[in-house]
């Protein structure tokens, strides 16, 4: 056999020697945990036969404590870039099947050498996380790697979507990563995130609390709301994020993809002009009334399980991309309290850096009341959102079902906001306040001073009522530009989105703003 021949097979033998990441042991290990492997992740996620993987012989050069004796090709993350639906990304997935996928110097290095690339070509980033942490017989050197990636996530917030899969542990200083971007998915049973582990939670404070009570998939989606999509396996996550992407553009200049309609623009639906009930207090469910206006009812929704007093996530109409922020009557009455504020504010502000439109349908009494919220800080969350809107540049219309009161109503993407189209329903209410509350004000003697006192208040709140707490109103001084029948409104809405497709907008030049944090 010639010397070429001879090198040639063994490229191949080592390139199959890296296929097999830990060994058939740990890949059999990880199977038997309900885990796939990062290859076969990977292979999922894109387009067949799109992966080119980078630095595929890879090997750390640490000496300590016998760890240089532990050498597998790739250390521990497969690196690369391929397609969805035709679409440039690129991917990392960490292997636990090397050293527990623990990150160390070269491992990082190849982290960041992706994202990188990923700028300069100006494609998404997706992340497969399955980790046992840093590298501890790397020292400083984990560290280091850590902070790169950190300060790489930073620099490509905003320019490229960043998306994070947690497909096993995810602890300690790793979980900042996920955190910086954009959207974290992840899986029931196998997956958790935490800054401390449940043994120094023990040691420090005495509590007793397991990893799944501590940084499990359903804490992190209804309590913290680190992470926005909770599913059952990892290939459900995996369609997930190809779902995801296909509402999302690929960087901050461009606009995302718009698919062929086949939903009729001006299909209307009799349900939305019966939907508002006749008792003011009485709730309706707001996803009867998104499923109706978007393309095919079709509504990927972000944070299903967080702060479900505001809905928010993406649909298309007319084929294209939205982003859509809407209040739920069903749930706290639809209103407003820290984690919803905070959970809607950085949803608009991640349309408003991927160009993606947004579609405000508003019905809030205000913002929920109660020393609770005050200590928590509600005053610095609704400023969150409130900041969020006012800094939007692409196209916003707001659409005003029923109540919309005092501070909220403008927070919810008013027109003082600069939103751009802004329609009532007939049943709209906007005002400072509701008009059993608006009475108590500024009728309270009278009222008190009358023969019927319960009569009086009614009378003086239907006063109010035809006086203020109405959309025309609002109308009278340009601030709803229009009041429309309730069916025609996913035809509305559309007809907005194309009047603003040429919309430029912009702020004034500064090094950066200062949101509330």
């Amino acid at each position: 056999m010639s010397i070429q021949l001879e090198k040639i097979k063994e490229l191949i033998k080592l390139r199959h020697e890296a296929h097999m990441g830990g060994g058939q042991k740990k890949i059999d290990s990880q199977h038997a945990k309900g885990k796939l492997t990062a290859r076969e992740r990977i292979n999922l996620l894109l387009d067949e036969g799109s992966f080119e993987e980078i630095d595929t012989f890879v090997l750390h050069r640490s000496t300590n404590f016998g760890v240089d004796k532990v050498k597998h090709l790739g250390d521990g993350v497969v690196t690369g870039y391929g397609t969805i639906d035709g679409r440039l990304v690129y991917v990392f997935a960490q292997d636990f099947t090397v050293v527990a996928g623990s990150l160390g110097e070269m491992l990082a290095s190849k982290i960041v050498k992706i994202m990188q690339l990923a700028m300069q070509q100006g494609a998404p980033v997706i992340g497969l996380n399955d980790s046992g942490g840093a590298r501890i017989q790397e020292g400083i050197n984990a560290l280091q790697g850590y902070g790169d990636i950190f300060q790489n996530n930073i620099m490509a917030s905003g320019v490229i979507p960043q998306i994070s899969a947690i497909f096993g542990p995810c602890a300690g200083g790793a979980v900042y990563s996920p955190a910086l971007t954009d959207f974290t998915i992840m899986v029931k049973g196998t997956s958790y995130m935490f800054l401390t582990g449940p043994k120094v939670v023990k040691t420090v404070t005495g509590e007793d609390v397991t990893q799944e009570q501590l940084g499990g998939a359903s804490v992190h989606a209804s309590k913290s709301g680190v992470t926005h999509f909770v599913v059952d396996n990892e290939e459900e996550g995996i369609r997930l994020i190809r779902h995801l992407f296909s509402f999302i553009p690929s960087n901050n200049l461009e606009e995302a993809p718009e698919v062929e309609c086949i939903d009729p623009i001006d299909r209307v639906d009799d349900l939305l002009n019966t939907i508002i009930p006749d008792q003011p207090n009485k709730g309706y469910n707001m996803y009867d009334v998104i499923g109706t206006l978007v393309d095919n009812g079709e509504f990927l929704e972000v944070h299903k399980d967080y702060a479900k007093n505001i809905i928010v996530g993406f649909a298309r109409f007319n084929g294209r991309s939205v982003g859509i922020v809407a209040n739920q009557p069903l749930v706290m009455a639809g209103a407003l309290d820290c984690n919803a504020s905070r959970k809607a504010a950085r949803f608009v502000r991640f349309c408003d850096a991927f160009n993606i439109p947004l579609v405000t349908l508003v019905d809030v009494p205000g913002f929920l009341p109660g020393t609770g919220q005050e200590y928590s800080g509600v005053i610095v969350h609704g400023a969150k959102l409130l900041y969020a809107f006012g800094e939007a540049t692409v196209p916003k219309i707001t659409i005003t079902l029923r109540k919309s009161y005092g501070g909220a109503y403008i927070v919810m993407n008013s027109k003082h906001l600069r939103s751009d189209v802004n329609l009532a329903w007939p049943s709209a209410e906007i005002a400072v306040m509701g008009p059993s509350g608006a009475v108590e004000v500024i009728f309270a003697k009278e009222v008190a001073a009358a023969e019927n006192p319960a009569e009086a208040a009614l009378q003086k709140e239907e006063e109010y009522r035809k006086a203020f707490a109405n959309p025309y109103n609002a109308a009278s001084y340009g601030f709803m530009d229009d009041v429309i029948e309730p069916r025609n409104t996913r035809f509305r809405i559309i007809r907005a989105l194309e009047q603003l497709r040429t919309k430029k907008q912009t702020i004034p030049a500064k090094k950066h703003d200062n949101l509330p944090l």
